[in-house]
């Protein structure tokens, strides 16, 4: 329990820490000029007059708790309280160039390469070194502090950002102001693919103050006042061409089936899976299908721009400062050296969302009336517009001998081509500006591939389409949702046939330590019991019950999950409620298991809604689920008790944490279904409907 004198303290590290950011991001640029060279200390850290020290990161704080754990990294390298370290995060101009801020990659490389400055740093202020400049080169052989004499990290230090959230202080993105600002609204049209033919700015006239913006097919307008932008984006008058382009979300199975294939690429490939299929005891083929997603950010997409005097200057919650910037200077034809990125708190996307369309629109329309411009997207700008998580259409085999071990994997995937290439700007491109045209999404080809048997005999082949329905994007633990819950499911399936208990099945055949190590601990969170699937008793009250179980290491190579679900079916209506949640999670290094067990919670329950509720919709023209009606998520009493267990290995690297429990959520919810009920579900998400025709009750 915190103490009163404790949280006061904890308050204090707050006003410090912000206080840094703040003046980074508002306009005190006493620290801009420092370098951002990765092989020098003084990139990322000053040691300040006072003796405090000031950590300098391109990785940024979606709020997974890296704000906390950047600066308890460094303070344990400098032997200081943690309270005397603040954090300036993803600014161009001050921070290092770490990439963007996806999968775990916040703490493996923006923390790792912190942590080794600050190493750096200590060996010099033991020397005498008081003050910034450093002046050093980073010392990659600077040997860091032993976990045994660790006294910072491990421990659950508050997240600094939470009291000014909890009290509605804190600064995101959609609160910030300039000087001179001016707000806009983008028109976009009733078709993806639809041409402006022309526009009537006299059906705003009765709107004063507001200027209409124009380029090729970007239609936006800019006002002092927001309300005016806003009614005038709704009120103008414009006429665009006719576009059916898309195949419609009822057909999209088929359409990604027989697509145009780029080109074949083979993922896994050992031992003959045809030699050993055709010997195989039983044989087993299923097919899965995973939707197109929205990123869902709860506050729609903003920036703001600054396109003046030559120069560029950009406030955006974009998941990598440093590569909007690149962009925006080559889309926009821009010395790089005059473009600038700050990063502030957005309402979070776990992948890119609208964060860097919304900041092209704000570049548009601030060149066009040569002052700042906030741009803030509506809700059906975010829910239609939004680059989409990809779907994605699988088709497994696997062969197994008498005794159920199996002895041949096949896995087909049907996956966007992620070909070279930026993802394009909606607006840049209906500016008519140059820019690349990729379908970058991740990557959605890993855990294709049953992590823990003995099977000699695997080959997994991703058929990469050329062209995807709707612009894709990377959506939180891109690819490996959808594969684990096809490979476990599959798995589930196998146990079931040999009559064996599914974690049992599991342990047969797993050798790594660290996985058995999380399979053992969930099941025994959980009170599993051993007997097989489906489950014998009776319904009751309408009711099934049933227990699920999932395992992976994420990407083959990462962390250890282990996940437990009990959940109840109305067997009458198809819905099912999930009650209860357990996982084990080994992530090598743990730096703050507050913030970790915070994360984690937040990957199951976000795993859990993209399970149970989302799916984009969309006709021949355009996305259909254009708010939270039509796209809907979680709601608050549909979460269940959620227990997580944290395997500590301060001796081994860390792998942070920022996707892995996400892919065991929807293989243990279909599995715990399939115990409940004997119905195989393998098309997300798992509504009603589909329960129910996989039940057989329609």
């Amino acid at each position: 329990m915190i103490s009163r004198r404790d949280l006061i303290r904890s308050g204090a590290a707050v006003i410090v820490g912000f206080r840094f950011t703040a003046l980074a991001q508002t306009g005190a640029e006493s620290a801009v000029g420092k370098s951002v060279d990765p092989k020098q200390a003084d990139s990322f850290l000053t040691v300040n007059q006072d003796g405090s020290v000031t950590i300098y990161t391109g990785k940024v704080d979606l709020g997974t708790g890296l704000r906390i754990a950047i600066r308890q990294m460094a303070a344990e390298e400098l032997d200081m309280p943690v309270e005397k370290v603040s954090l300036v995060e993803g600014d161009t101009a001050l921070t290092v160039d770490q990439g963007s801020t996806g999968g775990s990659t916040g703490l493996t490389r923006g923390g790792v390469e912190v942590r080794q400055a600050a190493a750096t740093a200590r060996q010099a202020l033991r020397t005498g070194l008081r003050t910034s400049p450093l002046n050093l080169l980073v010392d990659p052989k600077a040997p860091l502090k032993n976990p045994a004499r660790y006294t910072v990290v491990g421990k659950p230090v508050p997240r600094p950002d939470l009291p000014a959230k909890c009290t509605g202080r804190h600064t995101y993105i959609q609160d910030f102001k300039t000087p001179g600002m001016l707000h806009g609204r983008v028109i976009r049209p009733p078709a993806l693919g639809a041409k402006l033919m022309s526009v009537d700015e006299s059906s705003i006239k009765g709107i004063p103050e507001v200027r209409v913006v124009r380029k090729e097919n970007f239609l936006g307008v800019v006002a002092k006042d927001e309300w005016a932008a806003i009614r005038a984006a709704r009120e103008l008058k414009a006429t665009w061409t006719n576009w059916e382009g898309l195949p419609g979300n009822s057909g999209l199975q088929e359409y990604v089936r027989t697509a145009g294939i780029e080109r074949d690429d083979v993922v896994v490939s050992k031992g003959s899976s045809e030699a050993a299929m055709a010997a195989a005891a039983q044989k087993f083929s299923e097919r899965y299908f995973w939707p197109n997603q929205s990123h869902g950010s709860i506050g729609p997409s903003c920036a703001v721009a600054d396109a003046r005097e030559g120069a560029l200057r950009v406030w955006s919650a974009s998941q990598g400062p440093h590569g909007l910037r690149q962009n925006l200077a080559k889309v926009f034809n821009l010395p790089l050296a005059k473009v600038r990125v700050t990063y502030l708190d957005g309402a979070g996307c776990y992948g890119g969302n609208g964060n860097e369309d919304v900041a092209a629109d704000a570049v548009l329309l601030s060149q066009a009336v040569n002052a700042p411009v906030r741009v803030q997207w509506m809700r059906h700008d975010e829910h239609g517009w939004d680059p989409k998580g990809p779907q994605q259409l699988l088709e497994l085999r696997a062969g197994v001998d008498a005794e159920g071990r199996i002895t041949a994997w096949e896995n087909q995937m049907w996956v966007p081509s992620g070909k070279q290439g930026g993802r394009p700007l909606i607006g840049v491109d209906a500016a008519g500006l140059a820019q690349d045209h990729g379908q970058g999404a991740g990557l959605l080809t890993q855990n294709g591939d049953p992590p823990y048997y003995a099977a000699g005999n695997v080959r997994v082949v991703a058929h990469l389409i050329k062209d995807t329905p709707i612009r894709p994007s990377n959506l939180r633990a891109p690819g490996k949702i959808a594969n684990v819950f096809a490979v476990e499911t599959l798995v589930d399936q196998i146990a079931a046939s040999v009559k064996m208990d599914p974690v049992a099945y599991r342990l047969r055949g797993l050798a790594d330590p660290r996985g058995i190590a999380v399979i053992r601990r969930a099941s025994e969170m959980f009170g599993w019991q051993e007997r097989p699937s489906p489950n014998p008793a009776p319904a009751q009250g309408g009711l099934k019950t049933g227990r699920g179980f999932a395992y992976a290491r994420y990407k083959q190579a990462e962390n250890y999950v282990a996940l437990a679900m009990e959940v109840a079916v109305e067997t009458a209506t198809g819905k099912i409620n999930a009650r209860r949640i357990c996982c084990a999670h080994d992530c090598g290094l743990v730096v703050n298991p507050d913030a970790l067990k915070n994360q984690i919670e937040g990957c199951i329950v976000q795993t859990l809604s993209r399970s149970l509720h989302e799916e984009v919709k969309f006709d021949k023209s355009r996305v259909t689920s254009l708010d939270w009606a039509s796209y809907p998520i979680l709601t608050f009493p549909e979460v269940p008790a959620i227990e997580v267990d944290l395997i500590d290995h301060p001796e081994l690297p860390l792998l942070g944490a920022g996707e892995a429990a996400c892919v065991t959520v929807a293989a243990a919810l279909a599995n715990a279904v399939f115990d409940a009920t004997g119905a195989k579900l393998r098309v997300a998400p798992f509504i009603p409907e589909r329960v129910k025709a996989a039940i057989g009750l329609v």
